[in-house]
């Protein structure tokens, strides 16, 4: 498997986890998002839509990291990264969808970079419209956390979980735009649990060979 993708993209990362936690090893292919080599022609070649991360698999690339990592669960099932309840498995992936859906993607380069360029936006004014979204998607995920009767030390349960691998990219995300993580104790410690693992603790954008 080639892994086309940037450190510090939230996307890459949450697939990185993803790969970590099925236990399957990837060549690693930076594609630097700061000097727009994802805009290349080479690398739309690859991917016409331009976006890391890409997954190459005998020949095949697979792009959008949701499609990307259904993929991954249903040819290499095991571990589970979702859980074998129907209801389980929906509470899981609506918890998922608050980071996939709801914050990460009017928080990502090319938007934040249009706010920049294009309508004049400050670095304050760039954090402060990412910890807008962060808050109310956090906010909603810490109160699915508090009223889960059954809950372990991770999104769902005693494993991680496509939940967990959703939300630590985020996390470090909210960190790097000056969000005080404070606010969601649940959240911060599902983190902590996370980072005791190497699935997370390797796929960290600051370890990556692209990092700088």
């Amino acid at each position: 498997m080639k892994l086309y993708n940037f450190f510090r993209s939230g996307t890459s990362h949450r697939l990185r986890i993803a790969l970590n936690l099925k236990g399957l090893p990837t060549t690693y292919v930076p594609v630097d998002l700061r000097t727009e080599q994802h805009l290349k022609d080479e690398f739309k070649a690859i991917n016409p839509q331009g976006l890391v991360p890409a997954l190459e698999v005998d020949g095949q690339v697979l792009i959008q990291s949701p499609a990307i990592i259904e993929w991954l669960e249903e040819t290499h099932p095991t571990p589970a990264l979702l859980p074998a309840g129907v209801n389980e498995r929906a509470r899981v992936r609506a918890l998922a969808a608050i980071v996939g859906c709801d914050i990460h993607p009017i928080n990502n380069r090319r938007i934040l970079e249009y706010l920049r360029k294009e309508l004049g936006a400050n670095e304050d004014a760039v954090n402060a419209w990412c910890a807008t979204w962060i808050t109310a998607g956090f906010d909603a995920y810490e109160a699915l956390l508090a009223a889960d009767t059954q809950r372990g030390e991770f999104s769902f349960g005693h494993t991680p979980t496509l939940a967990d691998v959703y939300l630590i990219p985020q996390v470090e995300s909210a960190r790097r735009f000056k969000v005080d993580l404070g606010r969601w104790p649940l959240i911060s410690a599902v983190d902590a649990a996370c980072a005791k693992l190497d699935a997370f603790r390797l796929a960290a954008p600051g370890l990556q060979p692209d990092a700088a």
